[in-house]
């Protein structure tokens, strides 16, 4: 039996593959390892995973030609706003090639955006409905701006164009209204997206008194680099934040699921100045409406207490004229009243005056006497007690007519 040396077998697979597959397919796969070189060529696997256990079932090595790639790449990130990298699906136009030395390879020939941008849509309606169903999707919508959103914090990269946009506008709004703005730095593009922002989240969290309101502002970077913005963890944070979250991430096509759960999603940093300057716009109305229904109101009752208090003017000397003659009259009566409580006090007093008088008549020494009482007398004193006289002291006794003298012989 004749052996064939391994170029031989290679050869001969490859003349094989070349005959059976000579056309272009289109294979539905994800991408792994992605990597250009400094000629522009594009290395990279496709692979595919099990439904349920997620482990490699296929794996294949490919190629995009620099020629090729520098087209490719840019049309797709554009149509999807997607950056092409490790771990996202695609459905690519591609051919069958051996190579005796380097294998099975496939080359990458077309792409078509639509269906990762299918995909995408499917990842972000996904995350939506977890969210829904943990009751956290709309917390933040539910949130109050406050009246007078001034504390404003800041996400944004520093050297972003739109973050410089961002200040100018709120910095220079018609009304001259003050804004504090503080500024949290975070990368805005790139595989760190979720960590960076989630870590400028915990700082303003760590001072939520500070702060109205949260904006996430990108602007000015490739529509490629929005898939940071399209994470579980990032939509989940910010979906319970306690602070009303505005993003104005700067993109026209459809909502990132950050967009989805913020407060408020506006297309550009400088529409987020403007929303919030517009806050204030609406307050200072509102403000204004107040003043003047105060002014109107003052002045409306102003005048009311004026024709009230010309009203009681006028009713002034009538109202006295009143007040003096029921007082007057009022004194009559009490005059009369008092007078005859007089008379009747003199009346009751004089009958008591003349009762005691009676009684001091009928107690009186002559009124005594003439019932046939004496009184006896010594040395001018009434004589009360025969003990205290003495023999041979003189008595005077007096009578109701007459006195006579005595002189005391005998006590018994």
């Amino acid at each position: 039996m004749e052996a064939l040396s391994l170029l031989e077998l290679n050869a001969l697979v490859r003349r094989s593959l070349e005959q059976c597959l000579p056309d272009e397919y289109w294979v539905q796969a994800e991408l792994s390892d992605v990597r250009t070189n400094s000629t522009g060529h594009c290395y990279l696997e496709f692979i595919q995973k099990a439904p349920r256990s997620n482990g490699l079932v296929a794996k294949a090595r490919g190629t995009i030609w620099s020629n090729v790639y520098r087209l490719l790449k840019p049309y797709f990130e554009e149509a999807t706003g997607q950056a092409f990298v490790s771990g996202i699906k695609v459905l690519v136009q591609v051919t069958v090639s051996f190579h005796e030395l380097y294998g099975y390879s496939l080359t990458v020939q077309d792409i078509d955006p639509t269906y990762t941008l299918g995909d995408m849509v499917r990842r972000r309606r996904e995350i939506l409905k977890q969210l829904e169903e943990e009751g956290v999707l709309t917390l933040n919508k539910e949130l109050d701006i406050p009246t007078l959103p001034q504390r404003i914090a800041v996400i944004s990269s520093p050297t972003a164009a739109g973050y410089g946009d961002f200040c100018h506008q709120l910095k220079n709004n018609p009304r001259n209204f003050f804004f504090y703005t503080e500024l949290f730095p975070a990368l805005m593009q790139g595989d760190r997206v979720e960590e960076s922002v989630l870590a400028a989240l915990d700082l303003i969290l760590s001072r939520q008194n500070d702060f109205d309101a949260v904006v996430i502002i990108r602007g000015g970077g490739a529509t490629s680099d929005l898939s940071g913005f399209d994470t579980y963890l990032l939509a989940a944070a910010c979906a319970q934040f306690p602070l009303p979250i505005i993003t104005g991430i700067g993109h026209e096509r459809d909502d990132t699921v950050l967009d989805s759960v913020a407060h408020t999603r506006v297309k550009t940093p400088t529409a987020a100045a403007e929303y919030l300057i517009n806050c204030m716009d609406l307050a200072a109305d509102e403000l204004e409406v107040l003043i003047t229904q105060l002014h109107d109101s003052v002045i409306s009752r102003l005048t009311e207490e004026h024709r009230r208090l010309a009203l009681y003017r006028n009713r002034i000397p009538s109202a006295v004229v009143r007040r003096v003659s029921d007082a007057k009259l009022a004194l009559l009566t009490a005059r009369k009243d008092i007078s005859q409580a007089v008379t009747t006090s003199l009346a009751r007093q004089q009958h008591r005056l003349d009762l005691l008088r009676q009684r001091l008549v009928d107690a009186s020494p002559e009124k005594m006497l003439a019932r046939g009482y004496s009184i006896t007398l010594k040395d001018g004193k009434v004589v009360k007690d025969a003990t205290l006289l003495n023999e041979k002291d003189e008595i005077l006794t007096r009578f109701y007519r007459g006195e006579v003298t005595s002189v005391v012989n005998h006590k018994s």
